[in-house]
């Protein structure tokens, strides 16, 4: 996949089953940094259960649930969550993954980019959020390049690999 183009675009039902692939296969290298799942998030079903809410969450205006490709194949996922629209807040929280198969091809900071673009041009909002566990650089380098900064940290935030992490929060302001 190197050289690949990289797009995001809202996550589909179909995308069920790639995602479940990578989640399957890619569950060791994300267990430092994602919170344990129930067995049926790794299948086909269970995904398209949970696009299922991803897409009534959106239809609600409260996240806008993408996936990354390359080359037209699903690649990993970008999601902004935790959408406040009202005019005096505005924001949004930005997650993403990029599959094992794709890292370290500039995937995840395109489509942090790309997500950016969409949080200000077709969702309006003024600021942008994310955290990474303080422990995850390559993450900390995508919001950097993509003028994220660091504002905080929220202690023992998150229950990962049975332990309490504290999470390094991040701003950007996209502007008016």
């Amino acid at each position: 996949m190197r050289n690949s183009s990289t797009r995001i675009r809202l996550i589909e039902p179909a995308d069920a089953a790639s995602i479940a692939e990578h989640r399957v296969r890619d569950v060791e290298a994300f267990r430092p940094w994602e919170p344990a799942q129930p067995a049926d998030f790794f299948t086909s079903e269970g995904q398209a259960e949970r696009i299922d809410r991803l897409l009534a969450g959106y239809q609600a205006g409260l996240v806008w649930p993408g996936v990354v490709l390359a080359d037209d194949q699903v690649i990993g996922q970008v999601t902004v969550g935790g959408i406040l629209p009202q005019p005096h807040l505005r924001r949004g929280s930005v997650g993403y993954w990029i599959a094992s198969v794709a890292q370290n091809q500039g995937h995840a900071g395109r489509a942090v980019g790309l997500a950016l673009q969409t949080m200000k041009d077709e969702l309006g909002l003024h600021r942008a959020e994310a955290s990474t566990n303080l422990e995850n650089l390559p993450s900390q380098r995508v919001l950097r390049r993509n003028g994220f900064s660091p504002y905080g940290v929220a202690h023992s935030s998150i229950l990962l690999d049975g332990s309490w992490r504290d999470a390094l929060l991040w701003e950007r302001i996209l502007g008016d």
